[in-house]
């Protein structure tokens, strides 16, 4: 099976900076069922729009069967829109909005005729043609916008959203309905959901999507089972996640204990852990690796969701077996069932710029630091001015530098004025015993930072660092061991 669209190197910004989508790369087979799937934001509608051609890429390639489409205009693609806000035609009754587009191509009558009611059977609104749309609900008019799209027999169908409109019930039926068209159809589909379960239950292939990037392409079963950083776990179904170092070969220790474990890492590597809640095992305490404390239970229908305090750390279980608050427990994780991955760095890096007053500047803010660092055995003269160990004087104002700060080192708070800096939680992800944050200044720098208390995203907080805690390095020297 080919490729029928490759998305090469696709950028996109606005204003020329703020870019939506970064360096896109995206192979999409013939009948696919593909699923851009991400948070608010991440980037997967634009992405939909620039292989529509509602938006055209500021940087890169869209090849449609191996030929350049970038520029091409919407109406000349063999591409059909769904959106979530259907577009029907109030004013024309079922038929004619489904004929909408063939009546354009000015198609025969009885040409026309046949389709409409062709595409009408699929979605299973056969004899509804002379209904007014005002009649339906909101599931029936999702299908008449499906109806519209498909009749006019597009090789790529594309699908922003199309069931957010939808109460439950209804999603979980056109779920399943979705998925049999593609099958009945066989023409590629590529749909835009922020919601993890709809990705999972119709897709051939999900593409995990955060900050305008790709995180992780699979199936959804590679997806779900071997997620390759904390977001994709943290995104994708409910996980425990935990900082942990390699014990030795194929051992990891996490939460106070070691582990046998799949994942290969170099011995006393740091690494980030993911354990499924169903893969946790309830056992007599006297049996478990770990030993914790119920604090919770909670009756989710098909299993029970349960809360244990492990020592410092929180663990989640999903068991059909039931346990009660105060209950003693021991906890079993089976090799397979721990996910190792590399731990991702966690120090904040930034450009600045040394000022008249010996404080440096970067991420939009102002900070203490001590400039000596930069030049070994120097020290600050009465005027402000740097002497090296030799005597010399140095004027530092203007001077670029290397900024490193320790995740350790960060702390937040809701006083604006508090820090050097702010910014709003873009992201967090709890950790089993804490929190981590990224938090994202207005010109786009990102700080990480470890709190145990739990802000919640799109929080706007300052950011503080000790002067000590700021480490810096001659921008010329960045790099150099």
């Amino acid at each position: 099976m080919g490729n029928i669209i490759e998305l090469k190197g696709i950028r996109k910004s606005y204003d020329g900076n703020v870019n939506i989508v970064e360096d896109i790369n995206l192979e999409i087979g013939k009948g696919e069922f593909v699923t851009l799937l991400g948070p608010s934001g991440c980037g997967k509608t634009t992405t939909l729009r620039m292989i529509a051609g509602f938006e055209i890429p500021t940087e890169g390639e869209i090849l449609l069967n191996g030929k350049d489409i970038s520029d091409l205009p919407p109406y000349k693609r063999p591409i059909n829109t769904v959106f979530q806000r259907y577009a029907l035609f109030p004013h024309l009754n079922i038929f004619d909005n489904v004929a909408f587009g063939l009546k354009l191509k000015k198609l025969g009558k009885k040409e026309i005729e046949e389709k409409v009611h062709h595409a009408l059977e699929i979605v299973d609104l056969e004899g509804f043609d002379k209904r007014s749309v005002s009649t339906l609900s909101g599931g029936q008019q999702q299908r008449v916008a499906i109806a519209r799209a498909i009749v006019n027999e597009p090789e790529i169908l594309l699908l922003d959203e199309p069931l957010g409109a939808l109460d439950l019930k209804m999603r979980k039926e056109m779920q399943i309905e979705l998925k049999q068209m593609h099958k009945e159809l066989g023409i590629t589909f590529i749909y835009v959901t922020h919601d993890q379960e709809e990705a999972l239950t119709m897709s051939d292939k999900i593409v995990v999507m955060a900050d305008g990037c790709i995180q992780q392409i699979g199936t959804p079963e590679d997806i779900y089972n071997e997620p390759v950083n904390a977001f994709v776990a943290d995104f994708i179904g409910e996980s425990n996640i935990f900082n942990g170092t390699m014990a030795g070969h194929l051992k990891v220790e996490f939460c106070g204990a070691v582990f046998d474990c799949v994942d290969d890492y170099p011995k006393n590597k740091p690494v980030e852990i993911v354990v499924r809640p169903e893969d946790i095992e309830m056992c007599p305490a006297a049996e478990g690796q770990l030993v914790g404390v119920v604090t919770n239970v909670t009756f989710k229908g098909v299993h029970f969701e349960i809360t244990v305090e492990c020592g410092k750390f929180e663990i989640v279980i999903q068991s059909t077996k039931s346990a009660k608050a105060g209950d003693e427990i021991g906890m079993k994780i089976g090799p397979e069932e721990i996910h190792v991955m590399q731990s991702e760095s966690s120090d904040s890096v930034f450009d600045g710029v040394i000022t008249d007053k010996n404080t440096v500047l970067f991420a939009d803010g102002e900070f203490d630091c001590d400039v000596t660092q930069l030049y070994p055995g120097s020290h600050l003269d009465a005027e402000g001015y740097l002497i090296t160990a030799d005597g010399g004087k140095i004027d530092l104002k203007g001077v670029e530098v290397s900024v490193q700060i320790p995740v350790k080192a960060i702390t937040m708070s809701d006083d604006e004025n508090a820090g050097g800096t702010c910014g709003h939680i873009i992201s967090l992800i709890y950790k089993g015993d804490h929190y981590k944050y990224i938090v994202r200044t207005e010109s786009e720098n990102d700080f990480v930072v470890d709190d145990e208390y739990l802000w919640n995203e799109n929080d706007y907080v300052s950011i503080i660092v000790k002067k000590e805690d700021i480490k810096l390095k001659l921008k010329e020297e960045k790099g150099k061991g």
